[in-house]
């Protein structure tokens, strides 16, 4: 376990401490294109995040390789080679996306050879274990296919969702952490050196999440951009992979008996491993759902629009700390929730704990809708927007309406819109698309 901290602490540390060299690189490079329709944030923000997290995936995997029982893995196995080579192919497609906007049938078909390049590495899903049938061996034709498009899912789930500061990056880690602790409980627990890999995949990832969230926690500095969503989508997928394909049921031991049998015994721990859906749930239901909306008004699947969950969110008066949040805790009420259910998958508390959870994150969801009241004697000490007689009167010469002259006067070039205030002080996107002035300034 120490190894993998020490992994986990230098991968975060080299990440957090270039992104800020990355940030002017950014803004010298010019990769602040200009502010789109469906963006959320106002002012111009350098991307290319990407460029300090693939670092410091690098520096995890060279001190891993340098640590005397992670060495090991490294001899034993290609895999940490084919993560890293999918991975830096991946990342050079997202930093010229990042700068040049490149097309988006271009970037599937990168996402599709990174993958293929993991595949021939060795890193590759070589069986599967059906529910009432056993572990199913795949053929190298259908563990490539399979491979491929679980990793294209997972890496445009993670792309979809990164639409708010610090959203994407928190729900991979949140992801990666369950992830961690399950991978670490099959190598450790049950002597399982398959799961390995996995394990210092996962590490690596919360590593690299970390490190870059101080920087991107709203208001952001930075966006990681294409470079960066792409790359740990890859990396969770690589985990994924790497444990559901390689691990083989019966040596778990979990159930004593016919293959079927452990099989059986095993699908809570296999089904959020074989298919990451589950983990990154709610990132591939933003997907799913971003697909068939466009798909139905007649566009590509690929055309932006402002119709994702976090969007919504704000639509319906969160603000955007508390829409990202929210986001975290179904992130970490599913993939833990997961995690409790492969542990022990008889307890009936496990899933009275999730439904409990469940019915105080719609709470949470519909919170907005209501506003609470203070107290007539308490209307002087809380914002205007919970008093029962609404905002004070103002100053004399505050409360002047203004003249027909400044009514009518533009904003200037260099002035700051004003913000309209949305339901509990949030600044939803209706009242933002109301802005006089839509300045051309960079974006993620």
């Amino acid at each position: 376990m120490r190894e993998y901290l020490l992994t986990l602490c230098v991968t975060a540390a080299v990440t957090y401490l270039l992104t800020g060299p990355v940030r002017k690189f950014a803004i010298v490079a010019g990769a602040m294109p200009e502010i789109r329709a469906r963006d959320v944030h106002r002012e111009p923000t350098p991307r290319l995040g990407g460029i300090a997290m693939f670092f410091g995936l690098c520096a995890g995997l060279l001190v891993a390789d340098h640590l005397t029982n992670l060495n090991q893995l490294f001899q034993a196995s290609n895999e940490p080679r084919a993560l890293l080579s999918g991975a830096a192919l991946i990342w050079l497609i997202g930093v010229l996306d990042d700068k040049f906007e490149i097309d988006a049938l271009i970037k599937l078909g990168g996402q599709m050879i990174a993958a293929g390049v993991m595949v021939v590495q060795g890193l590759t899903i070589l069986w599967l274990p059906i529910p009432g049938i056993g572990s199913v061996a795949l053929t190298q034709w259908q563990g490539t296919l399979l491979t491929v498009a679980l990793v294209v899912i997972t890496i445009n789930a993670v792309n979809f969702v990164d639409g708010l500061d610090g959203l994407a990056a928190g729900m991979v880690c949140i992801a990666a952490t369950a992830f961690f602790l399950y991978a670490y409980r099959i190598w450790y627990s049950y002597g399982v050196e398959a799961a390995a890999p996995a394990t210092l995949f996962s590490a690596i990832l919360m590593g690299m999440c970390l490190g870059f969230l101080p920087h991107n926690m709203h208001p952001a500095r930075i966006f990681m951009g294409d470079s960066g969503s792409m790359l740990i989508g890859l990396v969770l997928a690589a985990g994924a992979i790497s444990v559901t394909g390689q691990v083989d049921p019966d040596a778990l031991n979990l159930y004593v008996g016919s293959e079927k049998e452990a099989v059986h015994q095993t699908v809570p721990v296999y089904i959020p491993l074989l298919l990451p859906l589950t983990i990154i749930a709610v990132p591939a239901a933003d997907l799913i759902l971003a697909i068939v909306r466009r798909t139905w008004r007649g566009q590509s699947p690929f055309a932006a629009d402002r119709g994702h969950l976090h969007h919504r969110l704000l639509e319906i008066g969160h603000s955007h700390s508390r829409a990202v949040l929210i986001m975290y805790f179904w992130s970490a009420l599913i993939a833990f929730g997961a995690l409790a259910y492969s542990v022990n998958s008889a307890s009936m508390w496990i899933v009275l704990g999730v439904v409990f959870l469940s019915a105080i994150g719609l709470a949470l969801l519909l919170l907005p809708r209501f506003t609470p009241r203070a107290p007539r004697w308490m209307e002087r000490f809380v914002p205007p927007r919970y008093r029962r007689r609404g905002v004070p009167a103002l100053a004399p010469e505050a409360s002047t309406p203004a003249s027909a002259a400044e009514q009518a006067a533009p904003v200037a070039p260099g002035d700051r819109a004003p913000v309209v205030s949305g339901v509990n002080g949030a600044t939803a996107l209706g009242a933002r698309s109301r802005l006089a002035d839509r300045r051309k300034a960079g974006t993620r």
